[in-house]
This record gives C-alpha cells, sequence and structure tokens, in this order.
C-alpha cells in the first residue's frame, strides 16, 4: 500500500497571505508527489484531454496490460486515506491540501517550504544493482524539487535511514548521493537518522527518506492561482522514470538480470532550469511530474476550470518507456503512472523561444 504523504499550507490564524487554499478547494484531496495520483478524470475536467496524435504511440507488445493495481498499489485508496487524515490535520490550525510543499508564514514577509517523501521500492532495485548512490541522488533530487514549485530556494535537507541491519557502506553510499545533489543545490544536509528495526524491516531491506526545507519571499510564491485559459505548459526533460512505478517495474523484473543504467537513471535536478526560466518569463505554476503522471500533477496546481491539454508527441521519450511498452504496459497506463519523458512543468503566459512547450491550458 502506498504511503499517504500530506503536504499542506499552514497558517496563523489571523495572519492569512496571498495563495493560500481555502478549506475544499481546489487541493481538496492532495497527496505526497511520489503516492499522490490525481490522474485522468479525477475531478471536475481539471485534468487534460489527449492530444489528436495520441494513437501514435504504440500499444502493448503482447497483448497483455500491465498495470500499477495489479502490481499492488492502488492509488484510489492513497486519496482516500488523505482524506481520513483531513481532519487531524486541520485541528492544528493548516489549510489546504495538494500543494507539493507545505508552507508556513516565519514571518510577514517570507515563507517556508517544506516537503518529505522517500526513495520508495525502487531501492530495491537499486541494492540489487549497487546503485545506493544513486537512491540518494533521488531522494534528495525528488525533496529538493518539490520545495521549489513554490518558488522557494532550498535551505537544507534531513534524512532518514531504517533497515533490518545497518551496513555502513550502504548508509555511506546513500548519504553520499544525497549530499551530492544538494550541494548542486546549494542546499545543507544538516543531520539525520539512522535506525535499526529487525523487528520491522525484513533482512536485506532498508528504506530512505528525506526532508527538504526551503525559503520564499511572499511576493515571489509561485501557487497556480494566476493560471488561465491560453497559458503555456513547458516541460522539463525527464532523465527516465525517476523514482515512481517501481512495483510495477520490479514485477516486470522479477529475480533476472536487467539493465541498471536503463531503469535506475537519477532523478533529475531541476533547480537551474526553474531560475533559468523564471529569469525569462513570467512562472505561474511548477509542477513535479511525480505519481500521477503529467496530467495528475499539474491538475493539483491549477484552478477549478482549467484542464491542461498535451501535445504528447511534442518530445522524445526516454528509452526506457519503450522498455515499458515491450514488457506489456499499454499507452494509458503509461501516462496515468509514469513521467514519460517529462520531469517538471511550468505554467507561462508566453515561453521563450528555446523552451519546450508541451501543451496549453483551456
Amino acid at each position: 500500500m502506498p504511503t499517504a504523504d500530506t503536504a499542506i499550507t499552514a497558517l496563523s490564524r489571523d495572519s492569512p497571505f496571498p495563495g493560500t487554499v481555502p478549506k475544499g478547494d481546489r487541493h481538496s484531496r492532495g497527496l505526497s508527489p511520489r503516492h499522490g495520483p490525481m490522474g485522468p478524470g479525477r475531478s471536475g475536467g481539471r485534468t487534460a484531454g489527449l492530444s489528436a496524435g495520441a494513437g501514435r504511440r504504440l500499444g502493448s507488445l503482447n497483448g497483455e496490460s500491465r498495470t500499477y493495481d495489479a502490481a499492488g498499489v492502488s492509488l484510489a485508496k492513497a486519496e482516500e486515506i488523505v482524506e481520513r487524515l483531513r481532519g487531524a490535520v486541520e485541528s492544528t490550525g493548516a489549510a489546504g491540501f495538494g500543494a507539493f510543499a507545505g508552507l508556513y508564514a516565519l514571518d510577514d514577509r517570507r515563507l517556508l517550504a517544506a516537503s518529505t517523501d522517500s526513495v520508495g521500492s525502487k531501492l530495491i532495485l537499486a541494492r540489487r544493482a549497487e546503485r545506493l548512490h544513486w537512491a540518494g541522488m533521488d531522494l534528495a533530487a525528488h525533496c529538493i524539487n518539490d520545495v521549489i514549485t513554490t518558488g522557494a530556494d532550498p535551505l537544507f535537507f534531513l534524512d532518514y535511514i531504517a533497515a533490518n541491519s545497518i551496513r555502513l557502506d550502504q548508509v555511506t553510499e546513500l548519504v553520499e548521493g544525497a549530499a551530492e545533489v544538494c550541494r548542486a543545490a546549494n542546499c545543507m544536509l544538516i543531520g539525520g537518522e539512522t535506525a535499526e528495526l529487525p523487528g520491522v524491516y525484513r533482512e536485506d531491506e532498508l528504506d530512505f527518506a528525506g526532508t527538504c526545507v526551503g525559503i520564499v519571499e511572499r511576493d515571489r510564491l509561485i501557487d497556480g492561482s494566476r493560471c488561465a485559459a491560453g497559458d503555456t505548459i513547458v516541460g522539463f526533460a525527464s532523465s527516465g522514470l525517476h523514482t515512481n512505478g517501481f512495483t510495477l517495474v520490479r514485477e516486470l523484473v522479477g529475480d533476472g538480470d536487467f539493465d541498471a543504467d536503463l531503469l535506475l537513471a537519477p532523478h533529475r535536478l531541476y533547480l537551474e532550469e526553474v531560475h533559468a526560466l523564471r529569469d525569462r518569463a513570467d512562472v505561474k505554476a511548477l509542477a513535479h511530474v511525480t505519481g500521477g503522471a503529467i496530467l495528475g500533477n499539474l491538475a493539483r496546481v491549477l484552478p477549478e476550470g482549467l484542464e491542461a491539454r498535451i501535445d504528447w508527441d511534442a518530445w522524445e521519450r526516454p528509452p526506457v518507456f519503450a522498455w515499458l511498452v515491450e514488457q506489456g504496459v499499454d499507452e494509458q497506463e503509461l501516462r496515468r503512472v509514469f513521467n514519460v519523458g517529462i520531469g517538471m512543468c511550468a505554467v507561462v503566459a508566453d515561453a521563450p523561444g528555446d523552451a519546450l512547450v508541451i501543451g496549453e491550458l483551456a
């Protein structure tokens, strides 16, 4: 069962700020990026229709469709869990689900942005392939990308490693991988926790989770509230699967050998690309493409009444998605679960000439 993390907006009760998401408004069923699918057909028509060229993608080659649900992960159940948590969360004074990072009013001028996540079951394949350094990179990039969707710059990062039995070499690889990305993002890795839990984890099993905190000026906050019909969607290319859908991927791989370079390419960090775009365009919304894929994650940042219309043939997909098709994953499931080659989306009024335009709002 997926972990149902929540991202919320925390406010002083007497000091609301622009961009606050009212209770029951557009982020009424939001989850964490990796475990928070809001795919096509979610609510209110906010997710996109398909482009006219959608049918040109290949279907599964063996006639049998392989799905995330069949592999054991229920995206609908994850949404239900968060709804059950709403009362407890809002009783603390917080309001608004669905953002990629929670916001806390630090003072009249600045907001803290925070996000927590884990590498997930990709760790199982990373351990088998001896690529735990890459898994450490995955974690830091994932959390930092979530934070920068608010317009924030990352400040610091903390990690948590838990295992049946702690191995120093594995811990070192994970933390060194996270530190590599933190250095690139000018984000300080200020601490963490290592827990040996033989009664909780099976033999050889481990998990790696982390939290990133950033800061943003109120007048630089990005929250999607200014998005309008006719705005352009810009895409930033992914390196591959990033950190999503690996319960299904592991089922496809089984116990056999696999191409680690193909399946485990590290999650990309988008800090520089986002900064560069903001220097040249008015960025109204940012969506980190994780669980729920392109449509589901764009829906999390769009106001009610808007939908994203994607041109699915506007970019070239990394080879790993052709591999998924060969294993029996059909096009609809690819678009529902995986990033299909786009790891971050930005909504702008006018895209720079060299930007990768992948769709528009309607």
